[in-house]
């Protein structure tokens, strides 16, 4: 079985979304849907047509794209049965703690509450990636905005849990200024230091910081480092006024 191909595209003035592509199938999903005309703009680029829109939560920016994109390209759209009314055009559910099969990929369904109530996080283990929509960040973390600090916290676990290099891709670039914040918090963690300026070049030469791994955010993101659920909540309180 051929690896699965990846292609990320800017959406929307901050969002990132992703196509995912099976060589031996044809088969290709976008990973969220924050924009129409941005997945339109990737397929093109890439010559791949869509079968499957896999989503992540149902906050507008991710999911803005689903009813235009299905109604052109009769896809699948797949999210989680815990808020299956908030998602707009679903054929699909998948259950928190199941499994989904994408063209002979299986990706393992995990509940990740915090930034909402019915996030979900696709892990195709086999294949080394993860999907966190807006849970895990490159250098941060989503806001608490539906759930509790508690439950992002233990969100967050998922994610320390998996092998070190797997590859994460999230749904924004908010690198530079998790950066800054990051270097606010652990001034002396040389690791985050040079990845402040490795960053701080990508961004300069216009390029994304997106997608990381476990391992540079194991060692160099505050909430993944924070090492109790009391002192998460602080770091992500400093982060929210910072």
């Amino acid at each position: 079985m051929s690896s699965l191909q990846y292609h990320l595209f800017p959406a929307l003035s901050d969002n990132y979304g992703v196509l995912m592509h099976c060589p031996d199938s044809g088969q290709t999903a976008s990973i969220d849907a924050p924009e129409a005309a941005a997945v339109e703009k990737a397929l093109a680029d890439t010559g791949w047509q869509l079968t499957h829109i896999l989503v992540t939560h149902h906050h507008h920016d991710h999911v803005g794209g689903v009813l235009e994109l299905k109604d052109k390209w009769n896809c699948a759209v797949v999210g989680s049965s815990e808020e299956p009314n908030a998602l707009p055009g679903l054929t699909d559910t998948v259950t928190p703690g199941g499994t989904y099969d994408f063209a002979g990929h299986v990706a393992r369904i995990i509940h990740t509450p915090g930034h909402t109530l019915g996030h979900i996080t696709w892990h195709f283990a086999d294949d080394g990636i993860v999907f966190a929509g807006d849970t895990l960040f490159t250098l941060g973390c989503g806001r608490v905005f539906e759930g509790t600090m508690e439950q992002m916290w233990s969100s967050l676990q998922v994610f320390e849990a998996m092998p070190p290099e797997t590859i994460v891709y999230s749904g924004h670039e908010y690198t530079a200024a998790n950066a800054e914040f990051a270097l606010s918090v652990e001034p002396d963690n040389t690791a985050l230091r040079a990845r402040a300026g490795e960053i701080a070049k990508l961004r300069a030469d216009g390029k994304p910081t997106v997608p990381t791994t476990i391992a540079e955010e194991m060692q160099t993101n505050p909430f993944l480092r924070a090492g109790s659920a009391a002192r998460f909540a602080e770091v992500r309180r400093a982060k929210d006024s910072f």
